[in-house]
């Protein structure tokens, strides 16, 4: 392998939360623009073949380029789902691209800890995960993976919820060949996942139902490498708890006799772990019996919907107000749980709070400072070019922080207040704001309505 050029931007930057391309292997010598790669099928007797082109694209026979390699194979192969990363091999060396990215992690996270400037231990922190995530691939590789609750793998980044470092981690996750089953962004916290390779996770979902979404490893943009990040079906803490439910064969006293001892509205009827054939309800059990006294399970058996545990969970809310409830699948197909209307609400109303408090925040914010501050100031201190800001009305909450921050401004406030702990606290409720305004999945802090009903408090009495 050729040596890498002595300078490499890109290369320091790939710890830092961005997915590594076939731009930066060209940029660091180790993949050459017009190198030939393929993909060999033996058992099928297939090979496809793509050239590297300027642009850190493959380009097939066809002409048509992809940006990403596993997009590349899942176009060749007309695949459902395939790591190419791994699949593609040089035809000069042999070697998979992964290995050539493999190689270029190594370089990044070598140069970061030898950095002269590492006085904050980034390097050694992004060492520490470099080793970690390497020794999970072993793991994975071996058939042995690792099995962790989505709380403990977030805890390996320094985090504790998917906020605004899920990015991050996912790139981490993609650029060292693994995948998380169930998807650790569609569960709960709580959850245990398996950390396997993206090529394992490719295999299995080529195996699965068309029933159930797939969604490649590297499957992202070509343009962009952010996925859309919202609640999911699965985030709910019944979605993948389990579920109830009686056979088509069983008699409609044993359904009753579970609902009323579970305390359930509902009942699946299963015919097996993957085949819903409907469900019953405490409704459908009074009209089937209202129409025939002697009802059996399948004369009150109702048609159900299903949905997998990855479905935007705004999808489904119409469908929830009109059914009441929905099964779940999980990420090997089978009917894994139930959300119902009430579960929803309770998520959503979790959200409420800390939602209407910001927004009261916002407010009180905007009044304090439109009265101490005129607009060309702020202007001048948070948008200098003029491109956001033209009335107080536009200021968010970091502009809020930057004029709080700034020792002029903060004394034409004339707050009898400590300004490092106001402005302090103001981060930390910025930081819960984007949380509850991108819909984090996970539930907010316990101590967060308390957080956001004192800060409003006190602005109410030193604002007002």
């Amino acid at each position: 392998m050729s040596e890498p050029p002595e300078s490499s931007g890109r290369t320091m930057h790939l710890m830092d939360g961005r997915r590594v391309t076939l731009e930066d292997l060209i940029e660091a010598g180790l993949l050459k623009v017009g190198e030939r790669v393929r993909f060999s099928r033996p058992r099928m007797g297939l090979t496809y073949n793509a050239e590297v082109t300027e642009p850190g694209r493959l380009r097939l026979d066809d002409g048509l380029e992809y940006r990403s390699p596993s997009r590349a194979a899942m176009v060749a192969a007309n695949m459902r789902a395939v790591d190419g990363w791994h699949v593609w091999i040089l035809e000069s060396t042999g070697v998979a691209l992964d290995s050539l990215r493999q190689e270029l992690l190594d370089r990044a996270v070598a140069t970061s800890a030898e950095s002269s400037d590492d006085r904050d231990g980034e390097g050694e922190s992004a060492a520490r995960l470099h080793e970690w995530l390497r020794s999970v691939r072993s793991r994975a590789e071996s058939r042995t993976p690792e099995r962790v609750s989505v709380r403990e793998l977030l805890a390996q980044w320094g985090v504790r919820d998917r906020g605004d470092q899920i990015t991050r981690i996912e790139a981490d996750l993609a650029n060292h060949g693994l995948a998380t089953r169930p998807d650790f962004r569609g569960v709960t916290l709580e959850t245990e996942i398996s950390i396997i390779t993206a090529a394992q996770e490719a295999e299995q979902q080529t195996e699965e139902s068309e029933e159930v979404a797939v969604v490649s490893p590297d499957d992202v943009d070509e343009d962009n490498d952010e996925r859309y990040i919202g609640l999911m079906v699965g985030n709910l803490p019944s979605a993948l708890s389990g579920v109830v439910s009686v056979p088509p064969t069983a008699s409609l006293r044993e359904a009753i006799t579970k609902m009323l001892l579970n305390d359930y509205s509902q009942l699946a009827v299963l015919a097996g772990a993957h085949s819903l054939r409907g469900a019953v309800t405490w409704q459908s059990i009074a009209q089937a019996r209202h129409l025939k006294p002697e009802a059996t399970l399948a004369d009150a058996t109702v048609g159900a919907r299903d949905v997998g545990y990855r479905t935007d969970l705004l999808e489904v809310l119409v469908d929830l107000r009109k059914r009441g409830f929905l099964f779940v699948r999980d990420e090997n197909n089978g009917v894994a749980g139930i959300v119902t209307a009430a579960d929803v609400a309770g998520r959503y109303g979790e959200m409420a709070n800390p939602f209407i408090l910001i927004g009261d925040l916002d407010r009180l914010l905007r009044r304090a400072i439109a009265r101490a501050i005129p607009i060309d100031e702020v202007i001048s201190h948070c948008d200098p070019q003029g491109r956001r800001i033209s009335g107080h009305q536009d200021m968010s909450m970091g502009d809020y922080q930057r004029v709080l921050e700034n020792p002029t401004l903060w004394n034409r406030m004339g707050w009898d207040l400590d300004q490092k702990s106001f402005v302090t606290r103001l981060g930390e409720i910025r930081r819960i704001r984007n949380d509850v305004m991108h819909f984090n999945p996970d539930p907010v802090p316990p101590n967060t309505v308390d957080q956001l009903r004192s800060i409003n408090e006190v602005l109410r009495r030193y604002a007002a």
